[in-house]
Formats: structure tokens, C-alpha cells, sequence
């Protein structure tokens, strides 16, 4: 099965989205070059090296922040973008700004009286967040990067993991992240033998295809088919979480979230972000 509309994606991209997603669009579905993307990402960068300006779009300071940062890596390197000084200068943003253990905030101080979804809350005692450094964490090894932040970033994670027993969704998606691209494979095997089963066992996942609110289904955490938790599912229930992806696009082109849509720009660059992000799932998993 192919995807439901790719030209009415398309079209929903060039009239909503952000420059930033356009340029990934075209780079990860037509034929343009790494550099636009570079560029488009380093548009939020600040002087500090970290990103900003709304790139997370829950968040529109203009203050660097982690989870900022996270997309940034993320964009790079799934449009093959990759940049090593925009990569060098947001790693010593965070090892700059870590917590004392190591790692990465969910939410810097920065975010302070500037417009930020709800739950974008800096935490008491600015504790390392498996979310914020799970995420950065394992991007940063799927392209063998070296740099005293993430040493530190990993002693947490491991700490983190090794003491996790009723994790939440989110959490989950950071341990994932880190797990399958952490260097010490028999380690990382061994981890996730052990928690990958929480996500059954402590019901973080909806097998149920049109289960409304905000839920988190078999893709969202195994999204492609070498995704460490994706031996979790059996083949019925990623196809027919595949078939809802592919009718979930909406009559204007494009796809949603199921979160509380705070903004009403917020949500147009969400949508403009996930759609991208569903057509690259679904031709990940021969969709397309």
C-alpha cells in the first residue's frame, strides 16, 4: 500500500510549513542539497552555540535550549545535513549549561517570560532529564560523535536506566534513542531486554489503532524496522498501525498530533514538521 496522497502532502507543505521543513521535505523527497538544510537549522542558532527561536515549537523563546538543540541534531541528521561546527558549538552549549551530574535539563531558565507550551516547566534543582539527554545522547552516537558533554551524558543515561521502573512515555522515547545507538551494543541489549518491557507491562503503549487522546502507539516508539522496540510487536499490529498512519493524513494534505494544541502557530509548525515525519515512517517502512 502506498501512501494516501503524497501530491496533497506536498501541496499542504508549501502552503503551512516553515521554511525549515520545506527545505527538509525537499532534501529527504526530491532532490536538493544538504546545504539549504544546514542552513535553514542554523537560522535558530544563538551565539551560545545552542538553538532557539521557536525550532522546538512548544517553546518561543529565543534562548537556547536542550530540547531545541535535539531537534536541531535530529533534522541534520536525518536529511543528511550533518554539520560538525553546528554540532561542535551545541555540545559545548550543553556541557556549559548541564546539571551537575551531567546530562541535559528538560528546560533552561531561559524560557522566562516568553510564550512556551503549558508543560514546559524548568525543573526544581535542575536535574538531568532522560528525555532531553536520551535524545541528544543517541544522535550524537548514530554519527560517532566525540565530545566530553556526551561522556558525561552517558554515565547518566546508564545510571538512569539501571534505576528505572515506572518510566512514562516520554522517557521512554529518550532510553530508546540512547539505547540504539549507544557504542556498547551488549550493554545496550542487555538494557533493553530489561526495560523495553516496561512499555507493555506498564501500559505506555495503545494497541489500539483509533484510541483517541493523547497516546502513544507502536510506531512512536519503533518507528522504523530496526527500532530496538519494534521486536515488542508482532507484524499484525505494525501493519495496522501503518494503515492508520496512512489514513491518518487529513483531507488538507497533511497530518496531526494528538497533544494539547496550546498555539495556534505552534500547531501549524507541528503539522508542517510531523507531516514530513510521517511520509518519512511510512516509506521507512515500504509505504511508499
Amino acid at each position: 500500500m502506498k501512501i494516501h496522497d503524497f501530491e496533497a502532502a506536498a501541496t499542504f507543505i508549501a502552503a503551512n510549513a516553515r521554511v525549515l521543513d520545506r527545505r527538509r521535505f525537499q532534501r529527504m523527497f526530491g532532490d536538493s542539497a544538504a546545504l539549504p538544510v544546514r542552513d535553514a537549522v542554523a537560522a535558530y542558532r544563538n551565539d551560545d552555540g545552542g538553538f532557539g527561536y521557536a525550532l522546538e515549537p512548544d517553546c518561543r523563546a529565543p534562548g537556547s535550549q536542550p530540547l531545541a538543540v535535539e531537534m536541531a541534531l535530529r533534522i541534520m541528521d536525518e536529511a543528511d545535513a550533518w554539520d560538525q561546527a553546528l554540532v561542535a558549538g551545541a555540545c559545548d552549549w550543553l556541557a556549559a549549561v548541564a546539571p551537575a551530574a551531567g546530562g541535559a535539563a528538560f528546560v533552561e531558565s531561559a524560557i522566562s517570560g516568553w510564550p512556551h507550551a503549558p508543560w514546559w516547566v524548568p525543573e526544581e534543582g535542575h536535574p538531568a532529564s532522560v528525555v532531553a539527554t536520551g535524545l541528544i545522547a543517541g544522535t550524537l552516537y548514530s554519527r560517532g560523535v566525540s565530545h566530553p558533554w556526551l561522556d558525561r551524558a552517558t554515565e547518566v543515561m546508564w545510571a538512569r536506566i539501571g534505576a528505572l521502573a515506572e518510566p512514562g512515555g516520554y522517557e521512554m522515547f529518550g532510553v530508546l534513542r540512547f539505547l540504539q545507538h549507544v557504542p556498547d551494543r551488549d550493554r545496550a541489549r542487555e538494557a533493553f531486554d530489561r526495560v523495553g518491557a516496561l512499555i507493555i507491562d506498564r501500559k505506555l503503549v495503545t494497541l489500539d489503532p483509533e484510541a483517541p487522546g493523547e497516546v502513544h502507539f507502536p510506531l512512536d516508539f519503533a518507528p522504523e524496522p530496526d527500532s530496538l522496540a519494534r521486536s515488542l510487536f508482532d507484524e499484525a499490529t505494525i501493519k495496522a498501525h501503518l494503515d492508520h498512519l496512512v489514513h491518518a493524513q487529513l483531507d488538507d494534505g497533511g497530518w496531526t498530533f494528538n497533544w494539547l494544541a496550546w498555539s495556534p502557530t505552534a500547531e501549524r509548525e507541528w503539522r508542517g514538521f510531523l507531516t514530513v515525519d510521517a511520509l518519512r515512517v511510512l516509506r521507512a517502512n515500504g509505504r511508499w
